[in-house]
């Protein structure tokens, strides 16, 4: 259950209305999501977390978008987060990631996690190696 209640005509408000026409020109796609309806109830918020979005998921990078959508399902799954793991998933299917794709995002995934927290539970030093500058 939410923490707030939807707004029943977020579109009322000029500058929500303004959003969620960019995020349907942007994604050429009617639809809008849970997360940006329920964000409609602050214009800033949802204005400022959607231009975020937009600047780093929807702009072209050194990272293709199947790349950004399966790095964002590994965050989300890390932090726990089921909406974006789904949401996310979803995206990245859309962007053709393949049933062996979605596989190999998964071990990789289950594979950080262990070696993770044994390094965080040891608090290891980080080699010098591994330091940007580090001279051979």
């Amino acid at each position: 259950m939410s923490t707030i209640a939807k707004h029943p005509a977020p579109e009322g408000n000029p500058r929500v209305k303004a959003v969620f026409d960019d995020i349907r020109t942007t994604r050429k796609s009617d639809f809008i999501n849970n997360m940006w309806h329920y964000l409609a109830f602050d214009a800033d918020l949802l204005e400022n977390t959607w231009a975020e979005v937009k600047a780093v998921m929807a702009t072209p990078s050194a990272l293709d978008p199947l790349t950004k959508e399966m790095l964002y399902i590994a965050v989300s799954v890390t932090n726990g987060c089921g909406y974006c793991a789904h949401s996310h998933t979803a995206a990245a299917k859309a962007k053709g990631m393949s049933a062996e794709q979605h596989a190999d995002l998964l071990r990789v995934i289950a594979l950080a996690a262990n070696p993770n927290q044994l390094a965080t539970a040891l608090q290891l030093p980080v080699d010098s190696a591994f330091n940007t500058d580090h001279q051979p």
